[in-house]
């Protein structure tokens, strides 16, 4: 096993989930139906089948795009949600 790998995955996954709209609403889930481990399970499957898809279609463009390419599409990908991320929040603030 890569650990080196495993370790890298584990750390990023969970440090880009913390806050993000899918933990809050989670987080509303259990509040208001008062069944934690119910939205637990749900919440925590559907994690698992969403990384699923992502790995799969990482699996299949493998094999038919550059993986420069892809990390420079995602690069991009992230600095312009960013970007925008941070523009509405001081567009808002305005």
């Amino acid at each position: 096993m890569d650990l080196r790998a495993f370790f890298t995955t584990f750390g990023l996954v969970f440090l880009a989930e913390l806050g993000d709209k899918t933990q809050l609403t989670t987080m509303s889930m259990a509040a208001s139906s008062g069944r934690r481990w119910l939205v637990f399970a749900a919440s925590a499957l559907a994690l698992v089948l969403s990384s699923l898809v992502a790995v799969l279609a990482g699996e299949w463009l493998r094999g038919r795009v550059d993986p420069v390419l892809i990390e420079r599409v995602a690069g991009a990908l992230f600095v312009i949600l960013g970007g925008w991320m941070l523009a509405a929040t001081f567009v808002g603030k305005s």
